[in-house]
């Protein structure tokens, strides 16, 4: 298995020099103090206070009261008799006796724990206030007692919660409950601290007394302490005070990895360490809590440290079990195994798209964007997005006037605005959103045919080779085929080529609070932000940190993997709300955050009641899954007052159950109720020591904000037409001077007229590359033209080549120039000699409506009917299976039918002024043979037909209609115009009902 990177190489020596701790942590000292005589008070109040509620509660009942139930059975006459005092404190009685027998089970369980010194104290049902009562009164009278030091283990549970159904991890466990057990942490903490003095007096005097000179007895151990206020140790805190570099960390975790523990477990990840584990340490550590082995142990706590250093790789065999510290679940984030591909690619093929992703964020040259290069799941989603918004300012535009109209043309980027648009081309990897999205719908869809609830999901992994990685937060058993087990029983795993079969399926989106923040070891992590156990913090510059969450919140408004959700950005992000207005929300001040929150988690929670659900996951699965349980992320740039993080951090305790998340910002690294803390560097690195994260930071700089939303921006439905309607970006000259020199047919089935045939290998490649600088007369990236014919990656000398026999190929004109050219931004253009019949096409309407034909009437007629003729189908209409797949990115598929529509619409304008009904019906049918979606095209035709005076015809046209518009019905306006030509045309369709 791969292990996690560090910043440098370990230091072998205990002289190197200290490395500073990270900023999401800062080491404390552990104080070793004995016990003091208010110890022995708190003592003596806990068991008089156990002693009258364990002994006198039923004492003082019995006598007072007696037996509170009746004697024998109940009649039916005992029902009719008035409720007197005396009824009503039996009642009572009998309340109080089963709060006194849950509090007593609660002191059994907790002394149990306490004894056994393993694991944490199990859950009474129903019991929170009265087992939190129990554990603090036997926490403080065992800690005096002669046993105490054998009681550590136990004892360093104290404040943490078991939870049913989803066990979390000691160190994630105490961050939710944030200073609410620390007086009893802090006992703990000093008990744990006495015994390693005591085991370490132990050892130094059985050294005095001639002991073993084995070189195992002089081995150093360090038992890992229990939390102490917000405080939790760490290996790198452990490296950073006996090692003197936080970065030796590994060494201990070497030494140490898969040997039992006390308790049973193993360590697995250097993340994952729980307090009374015993860690052997390298021969240089230094410290006064440092204990050597016994030879003869006299404690508990020093045999416990005798038969670890008995234990290790000679006695086990070399036998590593994988995952053996995770059995109690997960409780943070780590690199899954890659399995190998299959078979492994000769160098000379292409590279995936995340290898293309990686080395075009080291390329430079062209001078695009390498953050929106190397962000393939965020680049994806803002390009979708981006289309549809483009789509839904053409369609708007469309129906509300014919001809001469903002929205026909977009308007061409420019400056930073094209650098951003042509990284999102390049960058983006939408096959790998849609096998993400399926792949997790898949899996939802599975697991409720087999009425399994979804497990809870802390991350996905996406690996270098395609495969998926789910990351749970407890082991949830097999998954269904054809997913399989992971590394653990905490790793669910998808291979690429089985999540390539699955299909669209009609489940809702299991993970929507999944997002990109960054690639470590050529894989992607995604956070569930909705399924932290708490807040997520990040700290690091100013700078650095909102280009975080600008990454966040952009990948979040527009991801392909999730149906409906509400991002809720304070302390930045208002400029952001064009990129996704349904689902981003500003909230200028904290104030306004903490009530929102507060009136939602209530709501939420009453919700979840109501319907029966444990959490927002099981209610994704049943009947309501597509009309409840969205989430709602906040991100909250600022750092909140201490005040406030509090209020948040008891929103956030129970937020992963209720479908919340919180990302928020802090400048000290230090956050109340932070589960999770991560840190971003000014190297773009994004950093969690106590994950075992170091990543490559997922990013979106300011500039390139800007760029991005301004290409939103431009395409806004809702934005006024500035100036005149936008002209094609390119002109032909349509008269009998301006024959091209090479001419393409691309409406319909796609011909070339003035070249060879190319060699038969590479036709196809030329022809597209071709198709693709056709359809962008403004100009072509050179990557944005590579990424579009290898989407999964190529290299540059490939890319060369092909632009080099492109450039033959097309050859030169008469005068020397070349036809492939390279304008000053480094884009490929063609020269005027090159034409498609597109480009013709919006000549001649652009001529006929806002040119020369605007003064003419027999110019308008003659320029139309020749567009009309030009239109033989639908685009590249036999264009071959798996190519041209880069036009999902482009608007063509909505301008061409609304371009025939138009022209349809006015030749038919033009021959109904001249009462021509035949002919005006002649345009529209076959401008509907390319346009049969058009309302505006039926509704003239309903119009031309109406004027023939054939009623037999115009209710045939309806009864077609009709059929045509299936279960939906006929659309408002369209039955408003019926009703118009044809009163009578609803009778017709009661006749055929």
């Amino acid at each position: 298995m791969p292990r996690r990177r560090s910043s440098s190489s370990s230091s072998s020596t205990g002289s190197a020099t200290p490395a500073s701790t990270p900023r999401n942590r800062t080491p404390q000292p552990v104080r070793i103090r004995r016990r003091t005589f208010g110890d022995f008070v708190k003592a003596f109040f806990a068991f008089v206070a156990l002693a009258v509620l364990v002994v006198g509660v039923p004492g003082a009942l019995a006598v007072a009261v007696g037996w509170p139930l009746p004697s024998g059975m109940p009649k039916v006459e005992w029902l009719q008799q008035p409720i007197t005092t005396g009824t009503f404190l039996h009642i009572l009685t009998v309340i109080v006796w089963l709060a006194w027998a849950q509090f007593t089970a609660c002191v059994l369980v907790e002394i149990k724990a306490a004894v056994s010194g393993i694991g944490v104290p199990g859950r009474v049902p129903g019991a929170g206030p009265s087992q939190i009562l129990a554990r603090q009164l036997v926490a403080a009278l065992l800690l005096v007692g002669a046993t105490a030091a054998s009681l550590t283990p136990g004892l360093s549970q104290i404040g943490q919660h078991s939870l049913d159904g989803n066990q979390r991890g000691t160190v994630a466990a105490a961050q939710q409950t944030p200073g609410l057990f620390a007086q009893q942490q802090e006992q703990a903490a000093s008990t744990a601290a006495a015994l390693a003095e005591q085991a370490s007096q132990a050892a130094s005097h059985a050294d005095a007394q001639g002991g073993s000179t084995a070189k195992s007895d002089d081995t150093k151990y360090y038992r890992i302490q229990p939390p102490e206020g917000r405080h939790h140790d760490s290996l790198w805190e452990i490296a950073e005070r006996h090692l003197g570099d936080g970065r030796r960390y590994k060494e201990i975790f070497e030494l140490n990895k898969d040997r039992v523990q006390p308790d049973g477990s193993k360590l697995s990840e250097a993340s994952l360490i729980r307090p009374g584990w015993i860690m052997e340490m390298p021969g240089d550590a230094r410290g006064g809590d440092l204990v050597e082995m016994p030879e003869a142990p006299a404690s508990p706590g020093q045999q416990q440290v005798h038969d670890y250093g008995r234990t290790g790789d000679h006695a086990q065999g070399g036998d590593h079990a994988q995952g053996g510290g995770q059995q109690g679940g997960a409780s943070q984030v780590s690199l899954p195994e890659q399995r190998p591909a299959p078979d492994q690619q000769p160098s000379h093929q292409q590279p995936s798209h995340q290898q293309q992703a990686t080395a075009a964020s080291q390329e430079t040259s062209f001078g695009l964007p390498t953050a929106l290069i190397g962000a393939p799941l965020l680049a994806a989603g803002l390009l979708g997005a981006l289309g549809r918004r483009r789509r839904q300012a053409l369609w708007q535009s469309a129906f509300g006037a014919v001809g001469g109209r903002r929205g026909m043309e977009p308007p061409t980027p420019t400056g930073d605005a094209a650098d951003a648009q042509d990284a999102l081309l390049v960058g983006a990897d939408p096959e790998g959103v849609r096998l993400l999205d399926r792949s997790l719908r898949g899996l939802a869809a599975s697991l409720g045919a087999e009425s399994r609830p979804l497990p809870t999901a802390y991350a996905a992994w996406l690996g270098g080779n395609g495969d998926l990685h789910l990351q749970l937060a407890q082991p949830s058993g097999n998954p269904p085929a054809p997913w399989q087990l992971g590394q653990d029983q905490t790793f669910w795993m998808l291979a690429r080529s089985d999540a390539e079969g699955y299909e669209d399926t009609d489940a809702a989106a299991p993970y929507p609070g999944l997002v990109s923040l960054g690639t470590m070891d050529d894989s992607r992590l995604l956070l569930n932000l909705e399924s932290v156990p708490g807040i997520v913090s990040l700290s690091g510059s100013e700078a650095d940190r909102a280009a975080v969450f600008a990454s966040v919140a952009a990948e979040l408004a527009t991801n392909g993997w999730s149906d409906r959700m509400t991002i809720t950005l304070v302390g930045f992000g208002e400029d952001l709300t064009p990129l996704a207005p349904n689902r981003l929300r500003h909230i200028d001040g904290i104030d306004d955050l903490v009530e929102t929150m507060e009136a939602e988690t209530r709501q939420r929670r009453g919700a979840l009641g109501a319907a029966g659900h444990d959490s927002v996951l099981t209610g994704r699965t049943g009947p309501a899954q597509h009309t409840r349980w969205a989430p709602h992320l906040v991100l909250l740039a600022a750092e909140p007052s201490a005040e406030d993080a509090m209020k948040l951090a008891e929103l956030a305790a129970d937020a992963s159950r209720l479908g919340i998340g919180y990302l928020v910002g802090t400048d000290s690294g230090d956050l109340p109720g932070a589960a999770w803390e991560m840190e971003v560097t000014g190297e773009g690195k994004l950093l969690a020591p106590l994950l075992g994260l170091e990543l490559d930071a997922q990013l979106l700089p300011v500039p390139l904000q800007r760029a991005v939303v301004e290409l939103f921006v431009e395409s806004d439905p809702e934005r006024e037409p500035q100036g005149p309607a936008t002209a094609p970006p390119f002109l032909v000259d349509i008269s009998e001077q301006g024959r091209p020199a090479v001419y393409a047919r691309l409406v319909g089935p796609y011909e070339i007229i003035g070249l060879d045939t190319p060699d038969g290998d590479r036709s196809a490649l030329l022809h597209e590359a071709l198709a693709l600088l056709l359809l962008h007369r403004e100009g072509v990236h050179p990557r944005v033209l590579s990424s579009a014919l290898w989407p999964r990656g190529v290299t540059d000398d490939v890319r060369e080549a092909l632009l080099e026999r492109l450039r033959a190929w097309l050859g030169t004109d008469p005068d020397g120039a070349p036809r492939l050219k390279t304008d000053s931004t480094g884009r490929l253009t063609l020269a005027k000699s090159v034409v498609s019949d597109l480009d013709v096409l919006r000549s001649l309407y652009h001529e006929a409506t806002q040119g020369r034909g605007v003064d003419s009437r027999a110019v308008r007629g003659r320029l139309l009917t020749d567009a009309l003729v030009l239109v033989r189908g639908p685009l590249l209409a036999d264009r071959p299976e798996g190519r041209y797949r880069w036009l999902t990115h482009e608007i063509i598929d909505a301008q061409l039918p609304l371009l025939v529509a138009d022209i349809g619409l006015a030749l038919s304008e033009f021959h109904l002024v001249k009462d021509r009904a035949e002919k005006a019906i002649e345009a529209l049918n076959a401008a509907l043979n390319s346009a049969p979606g058009d309302e505006r095209l039926w509704h003239e035709l309903l119009r031309a037909t109406h004027a023939t005076g054939d009623t037999a015809r115009l209710q045939a046209l309806a009864a077609d209609l009709i059929s045509r518009s299936g279960a939906r019905g006929l659309p408002p306006r369209t039955e408003a115009l019926l009703d118009e030509l044809l009163p009578t045309w609803r009778d017709g369709v009661a006749a055929v009902g």
